[in-house]
């Protein structure tokens, strides 16, 4: 029976919370099953309904896996001169090789790898995700890196699925913890816009921002020349 690995992931885009990436492991069986509960990229999705399938793909598929990495990190890597696409790689590559290990334990061989692709070079990316791609004597890949794969194929959109839904669960045990309304996390959010402005320098300490958005630089500016302003 033929397997899959899909992966895709949530967050490249906030200032505040985590990037999350997500990977399932499924037959073709497996597969099907996503079709008929009519899975699609977790953006089309209400809240609700993505908590409600993450629970039904955790309980069918053959395994899935999931990678967060933090503001601090995420600061660290870009300013270390790995940028996001990389990042993303290195955290795809530590989802196949989790995976492969259950493929191996089952004794499959062969694995098709659907990603939606982070970067306009989708050749260049493949290469670079495939250097990294461990146990290559054991099992033979098939890599498929596609542009609004999350979209075309049902085992990516349930990655989709588990990713915003472990994403939201990270921004939420941040608001719980500090007792803050910091929206999505979203630049474009007004609660988030609102957030950063009044609270912003204060919970930066904490590791909760990403200091290397443009986002965060214009507040620093902002901020900057007020201060200016005042004398």
């Amino acid at each position: 029976m033929k397997y899959f690995i899909g992966i895709d992931d949530a967050g490249r885009g906030p200032i505040i919370g985590p990037l999350v990436l997500a990977g399932i492991l499924a037959n073709e069986k497996q597969v099907q099953m996503l079709k008929q509960l009519e899975v699609k990229d977790s953006k089309q999705l209400t809240p609700r309904k993505r908590e409600y399938l993450a629970k039904r793909i955790e309980k069918f598929v053959t395994s899935f896996y999931i990678v967060k990495i933090f503001p601090n990190e995420i600061d660290s890597k870009l300013n270390g001169g790995t940028n996001l696409n990389k990042v993303e790689a290195h955290m795809s590559a530590e989802i196949i090789n989790f995976l492969t290990k259950k493929l191996v334990s089952i004794g499959i061989s062969e694995v098709e790898i659907i990603l939606d692709c982070p970067s306009p070079n989708i050749t260049s990316w493949k290469n670079y995700l495939y250097r990294y791609i461990a146990d290559k004597d054991k099992v033979n890949y098939l890599l498929r890196c596609e542009h609004k794969a999350d979209v075309n194929h049902a085992i990516v959109s349930a990655a989709s699925i588990l990713a915003k839904v472990a994403r939201d669960s990270e921004v939420e045990k941040i608001k719980l913890k500090y007792g803050i309304d910091c929206g999505s996390g979203y630049p474009s959010d007004p609660l988030c816009k609102k957030f950063l402005k009044e609270h912003g320098d204060e919970y930066a300490k904490l590791g909760i921002v990403r200091k290397t958005w443009a986002t965060w630089h214009n507040h620093v500016n902002k901020r900057q020349q007020k201060k200016l302003s005042e004398f």
